[in-house]
């Protein structure tokens, strides 16, 4: 998307270049709004590890992990914008959608579908991971998002009905809440791509600066993210007769616990 300039780390192997001009302020890193942005994705798997270990299962400890994971190769992404390090990010993006996908399908207090639902996933996973990392140009860049928004838009969807059965208003105030950030991020995400020539062109030129959309959807998608996982995980816990809670850590910051803890 942007002018293709070169830097510390040679000139740009991946297969998409987002709407930020490439080692604008540093040297040694590529983009250098969308490489900060992703350190919130590392900090909020991080925040939801701290506050829900030895309260949830370790499906959803696994979740929060995968997302601090996905932080860490978008960082490492967007400050290189070498292949090997795209793969860093966009791999443990969809290990972390199949893992949501067996959370939303598997959620009976006995298991449901016994072993076939892993070995299918696993499965999956193998599929997707081959579409991603051997395939180059645009297939690649189309193939990945493909494969990444069919697992989102379904765990969406049943995250918008899980939340509809829930009496509890909070668990709904937060379906809010994360579903919000998360609208707002995909459009954010969606102008980035289609409108790159006034953001980074016709604005700068009016001594408008780039709003950096790209940076704001890792921002945004982190923090719904996490608000939806609170609800999967509210329904998780009424499921298994825990009586769950949302309660807040250190006054600004939801968890959920059971009613007992």
């Amino acid at each position: 998307m942007s002018a293709p300039t070169t830097g510390f780390w040679g000139p740009s192997t991946s297969t998409v270049d987002w709407c930020e001009t490439n080692y604008e302020h540093l040297h040694h890193v590529g983009e250098l709004f969308n490489s900060a942005s992703s350190l919130v994705l590392v900090l909020v798997g991080l925040v939801g590890l701290v506050l829900h270990r030895g309260v949830l299962e370790r499906r959803f400890l696994l979740a929060f992990a995968l997302l601090s994971v996905v932080g860490v190769g978008s960082t490492a992404f967007h400050a290189t914008l070498l292949r090997e390090y795209q793969m860093l990010d966009e791999l443990p993006m969809l290990y972390l959608a199949i893992v949501i996908v067996y959370i939303l399908l598997e959620n009976r207090p006995q298991r449901r579908f016994g072993t076939w639902l892993p070995l299918a996933l696993f499965g999956h996973a193998v599929l997707v991971t081959y579409l991603t990392a051997f395939t180059r140009g645009q297939a690649q860049f189309f193939l990945f998002q493909v494969s990444f928004a069919s697992l989102e838009f379904y765990a969406l969807g049943r995250t918008y009905f899980l939340q509809r059965r829930s009496p509890d208003p909070r668990a709904k105030r937060l379906f809010r809440l994360g579903i919000g950030a998360y609208a707002l991020a995909i459009v954010l995400w969606l102008s980035d791509i289609q409108f790159c020539p006034t953001l980074n062109g016709t604005l700068p030129a009016n001594g408008i600066p780039n709003p950096q959309f790209h940076a704001w959807w890792h921002v945004l998608v982190s923090l719904g993210f996490y608000a939806l996982l609170l609800v999967i995980a509210h329904d998780r816990l009424g499921t298994l007769g825990r009586r769950p809670q949302v309660r807040s850590a250190a006054r600004t910051i939801p968890r959920i616990l059971p009613a007992d803890a």
